[in-house]
């Protein structure tokens, strides 16, 4: 099969730090689904493993966490699908990656696709929308259809997490939704995604709330840079509220949190299938939910960017962007138009 892949981490500028491969095709076990896949999309995540994660000497490792393809085969456990369906999913960890032209997946972190987009369209929003409604429901403890009259303060909230987390706060609760950006695109992003305000976190924080007329808030969901605006937090979230976080701060002294008894959450996707926890087939059913969501047209995909088909030149073009801190929303990858060089 083709994949793209590295055996050294490297900067995305060097020209050996993602490459065209052709490696053996795997075969499904347990409860696992072999997908061919159709598109990705690409995640900080993605940069992250390449920067520190180098595999055994001689070997291959392909990245990728967001794939949409269809079932080729299953293996001898699986019972939630069949060869043919339609799926989306975000993969996990401890596996090869979704860059690659098939891919097994454990079927319990794997959902059906949503009918009413394409294969591109639905791999923007698997790992996204995953974190976005475990951080809000699961971690910061929001629930559906309720706290009118509170405020939540999304941090980052044009990226692909912030996207589908302005949605889906918008649309299932009654909660102010206030997020940040920080140049004029991504500004009209975050209010197109149903932000009920929109503020320059290039700004201090407080005096932007102020000038809503919000001089504190109930909830904050930090997505980026949280040490910088860490101190700030602090200070605008309300006694006993809820702070929840995705990224990876160096350095966070929550002791600035105590005398208001605010309580943190620190939220990753991967959990469940890293530990194999006994609730893992939870995030079958939320992407079961979300594709039912998207097809009732409460939840919009987040693709931003296409950037033509799955190869190292297009997918280091897609990592450089979300290095520079300056993507939107989210960036999709579909098909393999290229031939491996390796």
């Amino acid at each position: 099969m083709q994949a793209v892949a590295y055996q050294k981490s490297l900067p995305i500028s060097d020209p050996d730090s993602l490459q065209d491969v052709t490696l053996p095709d795997p075969e499904p076990q347990g409860r696992e689904l072999l997908v061919e896949v159709r598109a990705v999309s690409a995640n900080p995540i993605d940069t992250k493993v390449r920067r520190r994660a180098e595999p055994p000497p001689g070997e291959w490792k392909v990245l990728g966490w967001d794939a949409t393809g269809i079932v080729r085969a299953v293996g001898p456990e699986a019972s939630l699908f069949r060869p043919g369906d339609r799926v989306w999913y975000a993969g996990s960890l401890l596996r090869p990656g979704s860059n690659a032209e098939l891919q097994c997946v454990d079927e319990r972190i794997v959902g059906p696709m949503p009918e009413r987009l394409d294969f591109a369209q639905a791999a923007a929003l698997p790992l996204t929308s995953i974190t976005a409604w475990e951080l809000l429901f699961d971690r910061l403890g929001l629930q559906e259809g309720g706290h009118q009259g509170q405020t939540l303060l999304i941090i980052g909230a044009a990226g692909g997490v912030g996207s589908i987390l302005t949605q889906l706060a918008r649309q299932l609760t009654g909660i102010t939704v206030i997020g940040t950006a920080s140049r004029p695109h991504t500004l009209a992003w975050v209010e197109d995604m149903g932000a009920h305000h929109v503020i320059d976190h290039s700004r201090p924080l407080g005096e932007e709330l102020r000038r809503l007329g919000i001089p504190q808030v109930d909830y904050v969901a930090s997505l980026t840079h949280t040490d910088e605006h860490f101190s700030e937090i602090a200070e605008i979230i309300a006694p006993q509220g809820r702070f929840g976080l995705i990224d990876d701060p160096a350095n966070l002294d929550i002791l600035l949190l105590k005398k208001k008894s605010v309580s943190l959450h620190w939220e990753s996707m991967f959990t469940r299938s890293l530990f194999s926890t006994p609730d893992m087939i939870a995030q079958h059913q939320l992407l079961t939910r979300l594709a039912r969501l998207v097809d009732a047209g409460r939840l919009r995909s987040t693709c931003a960017e296409h950037f033509g088909t799955i190869n190292a030149t297009h997918l280091k073009r897609a990592h450089a962007l979300l290095e520079s801190g300056k993507a939107r929303g989210k960036i999709v990858l579909e098909g393999f138009g290229q031939p491996p060089t390796h």
